[in-house]
């Protein structure tokens, strides 16, 4: 408020007049067909829920809490028509959204963030390293190479560098790729484990929901506990993981959003008022400014 009524020559107190002005109706007679749900932080520690248009990017709704009670209480006052309509919800995986979502939009299908499915498998690929690596003795070479050179193993193989570079580690001129050999020469269980999560990657990236989850039940009870968790996890959703990789859709652009309001939190140093933080987003974001055409003549 202060940076506000300092650009604008005006006081403070002028400027909290005027955002009390503005008044944000919700049109409870519309919903996008497309809609995209997610949480960001208003204070430390508390979640809160927003949902966006997927289409034209406008906030549906910000709300103060990501309780089952409070977004529910929000779309019921939707008719069971209008909420009918809605065929399209994006969310990341955080699983009591699943079944409100069912509950209250029973025509519309959940598509999970591709981003979110691939970090899980990234992070039981990273539990696993560290466990395997901490079985070698902390001052061994293999510990310390393991450790050094995660990245490698964390990577898609289809992006290591086929450049030669002189390696302090190994000292030799090493590619990543003769690297990543090295370092799964020194445990069975560490390349079996990574052969697996690249295939994962590929039929994934790939858009191969058959071969992905052919994969995911061939190993099931094979692979490392840590694994298993996320296998399940999958298993459990293998219907809103086929969606993401059958449809075009993603979180990505709320996500982007949410970049935006943290921007909004960071530049005003936070926020006390919920309200006033819930008007400054709209008026941000669902504003939209006029084009000016600047017309250059040739005088």
């Amino acid at each position: 408020m202060t940076d506000i009524a300092h650009q604008l020559s005006i006081s403070t107190s002028t400027v909290i007049r005027k955002l009390n002005d503005f008044h944000f109706k919700h049109d409870f007679s519309c919903l996008p067909e497309i809609m995209s749900w997610d949480e960001y932080a208003f204070t430390k520690g508390k979640m809160s829920f927003i949902a966006q248009d997927f289409n034209n990017l406008n906030i549906i709704t910000v709300l103060k809490g990501r309780t089952q009670a409070v977004i529910r209480n929000h779309f019921l006052r939707y008719d069971r028509a209008v909420r009918c309509r809605v065929k399209i919800i994006t969310m990341d995986m955080f699983s009591p959204y699943y079944d409100l979502a069912r509950q209250l939009f029973p025509c519309a299908k959940i598509v999970l963030d591709r981003f979110h499915i691939v970090q899980h498998l990234s992070r039981a690929m990273s539990r696993v390293r560290v466990q395997i690596m901490n079985q070698f003795h902390r001052k061994s070479h293999e510990y310390k190479a393991i450790k050094r050179y995660w990245k490698l193993i964390q990577q898609d193989s289809r992006k290591l560098s086929d450049k030669r570079f002189y390696r302090p580690t190994f000292r030799m001129h090493l590619t990543n790729k003769e690297i990543l050999n090295k370092l799964l020469s020194y445990s069975q269980d560490l390349k079996h484990h990574y052969q697996l999560y690249q295939l994962l990657l590929f039929h994934f990236q790939n858009k191969e929901p058959e071969k992905f989850f052919g994969l995911i039940e061939d190993n099931l009870k094979q692979v490392h506990p840590i694994f298993q968790t996320v296998f399940k996890t999958f298993l459990k959703n293998k219907e809103k993981i086929v969606n993401a990789l059958q449809l075009p859709y993603s979180n990505a652009k709320l996500e982007a959003t949410n970049n935006l309001i943290k921007l909004i939190k960071r530049n005003a140093f936070g926020f006390r008022n919920f309200e006033n933080f819930k008007k400054r987003i709209f008026i941000a974001l669902n504003i939209k400014k006029e084009r000016t055409n600047f017309v250059l003549s040739r005088a």
